[in-house]
C-alpha cells in the first residue's frame, strides 16, 4: 500500500522515539531544542504513554491503522496531554470527523510539546485544509531542524511526492535510508516514487529490501503487488496480496488489490466477489467506506451505473449516520462525477451543489471552504461542457484556474489546465488541447485519454492509439477517472461491428 492513510487521506507522519526522561512533563521539556540524539523529540508526562505510543506508531507505519488505533487511545488515556499522541489517533481515526477532532486536541495541546511535534501537527492541518505549499514548507523545516531523523525526511519525501516532484522525493528517501537503513518504511516510499518515473527495475528492488526488512508485515507484500500489477502481472500480484492476507486477513489494502487484479483481467464477478467478501469483514466504517467505494467502481467499469450509485449512496449515508460533513460532500461530488459520466447531467448538477452548500454551511476551517468554493467552478465548467456550451465553461475555468493560481494548489493548476483542454477539444482546437494536457495530470488516465482524442483529432490514429492504450493498460489501483476511461473502451468495444456486422459482445 502506498501510504499511510486514512479517513481523509491523511497521511500519517510520525515522529521518533527517544527514551522519555522519568516525569517529563510537556511544560518542563525543552521546547525548540534539538534533542540529544537528533532526533524528533516525544513530549509526554508518561513512559508507559510513550511506550504504547511506539508500538501503535510501529502497526501505524505497518498500514495497520486499526490496530494502532485501539492503542493510541490507551496512550491519551494515561496522559490526556499527551499532544502527540493525539495526533497519533488523528493519523489512524476511522472517519473525517474523528480525524478533525483529534487534531483539533493535538493542536490546542501543540503549544506544550516541542517544536518538531508542532511542525508535525501542524503539517497535518495543512494537508488536511488543502494547502500542499503549506505542506511543503512545513516538511522542509522538520527536515532541516532534525537533518539526524529518518522520518523527519521521510516526511519531506512524501511531501514532495504530493507535489510530483518524485526526484527530490527520492532524494529524501535515500537520506532517510542512510541515517537508519532499518527504516523500513523508506523503502515502501521510494518504491511508489521511483515509479511514476519509469525505473520499475528500482521500484522492484526497493518493495524486495522492504520484504526482506520486515518479512512478518503485511504491507511489503501489499506494496509489491501493487508493482505487480502494475506490469500487468494480475496473477502474480494476487499471490502477493494473498501473502499479506495471510499475515493479516484483515489487512484492508490487500482486498482492493485482489479485486482491482480481477478487473483488470477481465474477471468482474470475481472483482466484485472480492468487494463483497470485503464489506463482509470490515471492522469500521473507514473499511467499509472503502469496500463500498471498491465494489462501487467496479460496478462503473461494468456499466452498472445504478447499482454503483446504491454502493455510493451507501457510502453517503454512512457519514451522514455520524455527521461526517467533509465525508458526505466529497461523496456528493464522486456520486456528481458518475452521473456526469453516464449523462445524467442535471442529476449530477444537483451533487455538485449539495457538495458546495454542505462545505459552506460546515464548521469546516476557512481553506477548505475557499476550496470547496473553488471545486464547484471546476465541477460546474464540466457541466456546462456537458451541455455543450462552451463560453459557460471557459468563464467558469477561467474562475478556477484564477482560484487555483492564487492558492499555489499544484493539484488544482493541472486540473484547471486538464479542463482547459477538455473545453479546447469541444472547440476543436486541438493543439490547444494538447499544450494544455501537456500541464495536466499525465498520471492521469483521463488526461492521456484526452489527448488521444485530440491526436484523432487532428488525423494522427497511430499517436491516438497508442495514447489510449496507455490510459487503458495504466493498472493502477482504481479510481472513478480510471474506470470512466476504461468503461467507456468497453462500451466503444460492443458497439464496434464484426466483420459480420454484428456488435462485440
Amino acid at each position: 500500500m502506498r501510504s499511510l492513510l486514512r479517513a481523509s487521506c491523511v497521511l500519517a507522519a510520525l515522529s521518533a522515539c527517544q527514551p522519555a526522561p522519568k516525569s517529563v512533563s510537556a511544560s518542563t521539556s525543552a521546547l525548540g531544542a534539538i534533542s540529544s540524539n537528533g532526533k524528533i523529540p516525544i513530549t509526554s508526562h508518561s513512559r508507559d504513554a510513550v511506550a504504547l505510543y511506539v508500538r501503535a506508531r510501529a502497526l501505524n507505519e505497518n498500514l495497520q491503522p486499526h490496530e494502532a488505533y485501539a492503542i493510541f487511545q490507551q496512550a491519551v488515556v494515561l496522559d490526556p496531554a499527551f499532544a502527540l499522541g493525539h495526533y497519533g489517533l488523528a493519523s489512524t481515526a476511522p472517519t473525517a470527523k474523528q480525524v478533525r477532532d483529534h487534531l483539533l486536541k493535538a493542536l490546542e495541546l501543540s503549544n506544550n510539546a516541542s517544536e518538531g511535534e508542532r511542525l508535525l501537527i501542524l503539517a497535518m492541518r495543512a494537508r488536511l485544509d488543502g494547502e500542499p505549499i503549506a505542506v511543503l514548507q512545513i516538511a522542509e523545516s522538520l527536515a532541516l531542524r532534525y537533518p539526524k531523523d529518518e522520518r523527519a525526511h521521510w516526511v519531506l519525501g512524501n511531501a514532495c511526492s504530493a507535489q510530483q516532484m518524485y526526484d527530490k522525493a527520492v532524494q529524501q528517501f535515500q537520506q532517510a535510508i542512510a541515517i537508519n537503513p532499518q527504516f523500513s518504511l523508506a523503502y515502501n516510499s521510494i518504491g511508489y516514487a521511483y515509479r511514476p518515473t519509469g525505473d520499475m527495475a528500482a521500484a522492484e528492488k526497493a518493495f524486495q529490501q522492504y520484504i526482506a526488512l520486515v518479512p512478518n508485515d503485511p504491507n511489503p507484500y501489499d506494496s509489491y503487488a501493487e508493482l505487480l500489477m502494475k506490469l500487468g502481472r494480475f496473477d502474480e500480484s494476487i499471490a502477493q496480496y494473498n501473502k499479506a492476507q495471510e499475515i493479516d486477513p484483515h489487512f484492508s489494502g490487500s482486498f482492493v488489490g485482489i479485486a482491482a487484479d480481477h478487473l483488470f483481467a477481465g474477471r468482474y464477478v470475481d472483482a466484485l466477489a472480492e468487494a463483497n467478501r470485503y464489506l463482509r469483514v470490515a471492522r469500521d466504517d473507514h473499511e467499509r467506506r472503502a469496500a463500498l467505494l471498491t465494489r462501487a467502481l467496479v460496478q462503473v467499469e461494468n456499466g452498472s451505473t445504478d447499482d454503483a450509485l446504491r454502493s455510493m449512496d451507501r457510502m453517503y449515508n454512512l457519514a451522514l449516520v455520524i455527521g461526517d460533513t467533509a465525508s458526505m460532500a466529497d461523496d456528493a461530488i464522486a456520486i456528481g462525477d458518475i452521473l456526469l459520466d453516464a449523462g445524467r447531467v442535471a442529476a449530477a448538477h444537483s451533487r455538485y451543489r449539495r457538495s458546495h452548500e454542505l462545505t459552506s454551511a460546515s464548521s469546516l476551517s476557512a481553506s477548505i471552504k475557499q476550496d470547496g468554493d473553488l471545486v464547484q467552478h471546476f465541477n460546474l465548467s464540466r457541466v456546462a461542457l456537458a451541455m455543450h456550451d462552451v463560453p459557460a465553461a471557459a468563464a467558469e475555468a477561467a474562475d478556477f484556474s484564477r482560484g487555483a493560481q492564487a492558492r499555489r494548489h499544484g493539484d488544482r493548476i493541472r486540473q484547471a489546465h486538464e479542463l482547459n483542454g477538455l473545453i479546447a477539444l469541444e472547440a476543436h482546437d486541438y493543439d490547444r488541447g494538447l499544450a494544455e494536457f501537456a500541464l495536466a495530470d499525465r498520471q492521469n488516465p483521463s488526461v492521456l485519454s484526452a489527448m488521444a482524442v485530440a491526436h484523432l483529432g487532428k488525423g494522427d490514429r497511430a499517436k491516438a492509439e497508442a495514447m489510449q492504450q496507455s490510459a487503458l493498460e495504466m493498472y493502477t489501483l482504481p479510481t472513478l477517472p480510471y474506470v470512466f476511461v476504461r468503461a467507456k473502451a468497453r462500451a466503444d468495444l460492443r458497439a464496434r461491428p464484426t466483420s459480420t456486422g454484428a456488435a462485440v459482445p
